[in-house]
């Protein structure tokens, strides 16, 4: 009696697969990584492939493979913030905010190099994808805010102020700020008690704007009007009053 080994299904990958598991690889290693300290061994060996394989898909070289996967890596964070336009924009804003702080917690360490810069192998082209991530998110947030008031037929507030549209990019820097910083204090906060805390700095900025700005005005009472008593607008009215209770002399 004869017995045959077993044999291992094998499938040869596509191009777009071989490619996306080279670019997984390398989001990985840059994940704890700076991009200088990532070799093309080191992306090879992690992705069970030889160098020469590498160097088939990205001819050029590690910048090559580095501007390819910050590119996946933007394109990852742009869906971040695509939410559907239901319900109020505090909401919304969390789900968004709960997408990209994960995105932040599972890169760690890499998150600076692949977004922030800093990189030696940093160009006008990585710097043109990185603030290609901010703009589409600043979108993606003036068009939530768009939708708080769709009953508002004032052509003033149909295109975002030149003021409401540099209150929310200050504010995706702040987030991006704050990402960082929470990074490098260990990941203190909790992620919950940091999104909650970036989504009322936001409501705290347009408030602020609104008082300057009569179209980001409009854009601010109808989004309050859409939201629940016990959502985070109403919970930051609640703790703001009695701090400024005793500003009545400044009126």
């Amino acid at each position: 009696m004869t017995s045959e080994a077993p044999t291992r299904a094998y499938r040869r990958l596509s191009v777009e697969e071989r490619r996306s598991q080279l670019l997984d690889a390398a989001l990985s290693l840059f994940a704890v990584r700076a991009p200088e300290d990532v070799s093309l061994d080191d992306v090879a060996e992690t992705a069970g492939v030889s160098r020469p394989l590498v160097y088939r898909y990205f001819p050029g070289g590690k910048q090559q493979l580095y501007e390819a996967a910050l590119r996946s890596a933007a394109e990852e964070l742009e869906h971040c913030f695509a939410e559907p336009p239901d319900g109020p924009l505090t909401r919304r804003l969390s789900n968004a905010l709960d997408r990209y702080l994960a995105f932040v917690d599972q890169h760690d360490a890499g998150f600076s190099a692949l977004l922030q810069g800093g990189s030696v192998v940093e160009t006008s082209r990585t710097t043109a994808i990185v603030d290609g991530v901010r703009r589409a998110a600043a979108e993606h947030i003036l068009s939530h805010l768009h939708v708080s008031h769709p009953d508002i037929s004032d052509p003033a507030v149909e295109e975002p102020s030149p003021r409401l549209r540099m209150t929310v990019r200050m504010w995706i820097t702040s987030v991006e700020a704050a990402s960082l910083i929470w990074l490098d204090e260990e990941k203190e906060p909790p992620l919950d008690e940091l999104r909650d805390w970036l989504v009322e700095q936001f409501v705290a900025c347009l408030v602020a704007t609104a008082a300057r700005d009569a179209p980001t005005e409009a854009v601010v009472r109808a989004a309050i009007a859409l939201e629940p008593a016990d959502g985070p607008m109403g919970s930051l009215a609640r703790r703001v009053l009695p701090v400024v209770s005793d500003a009545a002399h400044l009126l």
